[in-house]
């Protein structure tokens, strides 16, 4: 079943998180110039409610899925060596991961 999709889903999966990239950036870039926050207070104060917060930890969710699909087809189309293709996508892999960690827990916080 595999072969009969090719890489249908993961461009599928670029496309979309692309989109919801450039949602959340002009939600973001639309509210900071139409209420623009008068202090840092009020800007966290906005960040930690639910729905920003939320919206936010979706854009670096959304931004790993669309790295590794991108770095994953680089790897793929160009490192032949097997044991070199899965340490790079291991590191790739970590790299996103590591990110994400680093996201939420700095969003929950």
């Amino acid at each position: 079943m595999k072969a009969r999709y090719g890489g249908l889903r993961g461009w599928v999966l670029q496309r979309a998180t692309a989109l919801y990239l450039l949602g959340f950036i002009i939600y973001f870039s639309l509210h900071g110039l139409l209420s623009p926050p008068a202090s840092f207070e009020d800007w966290r104060a906005w960040m930690q409610s639910t729905g920003p917060r939320l919206a936010a930890l979706l854009f670096f969710v959304a931004v790993a899925l669309h790295a590794w699909v991108g770095l994953r087809d680089i790897a793929m189309d160009y490192v032949k060596p097997l044991g070199l293709r899965l340490a790079v996508l291991a590191a790739v892999a970590g790299g996103l991961a590591a990110t994400l960690t680093w996201a939420a827990l700095t969003l929950s916080g």
